[in-house]
């Protein structure tokens, strides 16, 4: 059994949803935004690995 204060993955992305919902929608603008450029530089940096030559 596991641990009490140990979370499943599932009850984890609930309780950050719970907490994105109870952000102010300024907040979640900026939240969005910030998880909009991450997944950009994510992708050009796994373009730019596949372009190389090997």
């Amino acid at each position: 059994m596991k641990p009490k204060d140990e979370r499943s993955g599932e009850a984890e992305g609930l309780c950050l949803v719970r907490a994105f919902l109870l952000l102010p929608p300024d907040k979640r603008r900026l939240v969005l935004k910030f998880a909009d450029e991450l997944a950009r530089a994510q992708d050009r940096h796994e373009e730019g690995t596949e372009a190389s030559p090997t």
